[in-house]
């Protein structure tokens, strides 16, 4: 006879796919938003390239090992002798989070699943354990980093464009200008992608670099990669291709092909970036149940199998081919209008942000980070370029986020617990 573990394992298994397609849906449709939105590439290529990065990234650079009780809000110890509870718990968090994010890929609102499921853990902590034993700092460094997020990606890639637009798109030959700042440009993107995939990228990896040799080692790709561009770029015809763009303020093919590559491959990097931390967002509390129902115990910490992370990475990809455009028309055409320089610019910022903000010890979420690069773009244009509207919904889902997710995982959870035991 098959038992209640075996059940609740089986419909967790069937969540946990459902909330990974959802954040493929809103999640990783940001990270291509922008490319889509400026017509560098479209919307199937987009598709099929952050699928693959983002499978990549689940698998090579996955989070191999969860923390079961997200980011430390609750203590696992106060768990110890209930591990249905905490089972019921994690099922609850997976399932309220999944359906939130849902709701929001439906209004077309880029919300964190991060902050989803932190929401979901509290709201299960707050009637599993007690609110006192939720640590409300934790919580208060997540809601302020409503503000950082934005903010800081914004001012980077705000300061971004203002730097191209004066250099590049305002000069005598935008072009030329182009080509001849292109190895600058790319120097500092490799840079940026090297020290991001050392420092977060590849966790499970264990790279014990020290600062300076990070650095270092980011320095000598980026001069490689700058001296390699420098000679592929004036090789290639650029006039001669066929493209859709939305051409901006410099008005010049040239400029604007040769920024969709650049702005392609930071796109990549978020995508595989995703995968490799975003993921474990869906199959970490499906592999905490899994622990569970073979132990029968509640550890702080557990494996997540390569299988898990896996499918995990593909149902993420289902979700974005299935639901993503919607969120993908928010980030990349509606906040404002986005052309190969302008998503370079914002993909550039949210790289840079996530990897100061990650080695200072910031809580940030990438889909704001995102955000707030796209709307930094939009007020160095000015105000009427921007959506204010649209940005207003967007703050608002932000901060219901928390909230939403909490009430609904205590419902689920005290259901589940008043049906099962």
């Amino acid at each position: 006879m098959i038992n209640i573990d075996t059940i609740i394992l089986g419909i967790a298994t069937l969540v946990g796919m459902y909330m990974a397609a959802n954040i493929g849906a809103n999640d990783l449709a940001n990270a291509m938003g922008t490319s889509v939105g400026s017509r560098a590439i479209t919307l199937k290529q987009a598709v099929l390239i952050s699928v693959i990065a983002n499978l990549l990234g689940a698998v090579l650079a996955g989070t191999h090992v969860t923390e079961t009780l997200r980011k430390g809000i609750i203590d696992p110890n106060l768990l110890a002798g209930a591990p249905e509870k905490f089972m019921l718990g994690m099922f609850a968090a997976l399932l309220a989070a999944g359906i939130w994010v849902h709701l929001a890929t439906i209004l077309a609102q880029p919300v964190s699943t991060s902050h989803s499921i932190v929401g979901a853990v509290v709201g299960f902590g707050a009637v599993s354990v007690g609110l006192g034993a939720i640590k409300w700092g934790k919580v208060t460094s997540i809601v302020l980093s409503w503000l950082v997020s934005p903010v800081c990606g914004g001012l980077v890639a705000g300061g971004m464009y203002i730097l191209i637009k004066r250099k590049i798109l305002q000069s005598r030959s935008p072009g030329e200008a182009a080509i001849r700042y292109a190895p600058f440009l790319v120097f500092l993107v490799f840079v940026v992608l090297t020290l991001s995939l050392i420092y977060k990228g590849l966790k499970n990896l264990h790279l014990d670099f020290s600062f300076w040799n990070a650095f270092a080692l980011a320095l000598v790709v980026g001069v490689i990669a700058a001296i390699t561009s420098r000679y592929i770029f004036r090789c290639v015809d650029f006039e001669s291709r066929e493209c859709k763009f939305v051409i901006g303020e410099g008005g010049h093919l040239v400029t604007e092909s040769l920024f969709a590559y650049l702005q392609i491959l930071t796109a990549c990097y978020v995508a595989f970036a995703h995968g490799a931390n975003d993921v474990a967002n869906a199959v970490g509390p499906l592999a905490a149940i899994f622990a569970v129902v073979k132990t029968k115990t509640v550890a702080a910490q557990v494996q997540v199998p390569l299988w898990m992370l896996a499918i995990g990475g593909i149902a993420v990809g289902g979700g974005l081919f299935a639901f993503g455009t919607r969120v993908m028309e928010t980030i990349g055409k509606n906040i404002t209008e986005i052309t190969p320089v302008r998503g370079f610019c914002a993909e550039f910022g949210a790289a840079t942000t996530i990897l100061v903000c990650s080695r200072m010890g910031l809580p940030i979420s990438t889909t704001h980070v995102l955000v707030g690069s796209v709307v930094g773009i939009g007020l160095v244009r000015g105000m009427e370029a921007l959506d204010l509207r649209l940005v207003k919904n967007i703050l608002i889902s932000w901060f219901i986020t928390l909230p939403f997710t909490m009430i609904l995982a205590i419902i689920i959870y005290e259901l589940m617990l008043h049906t099962f035991y």
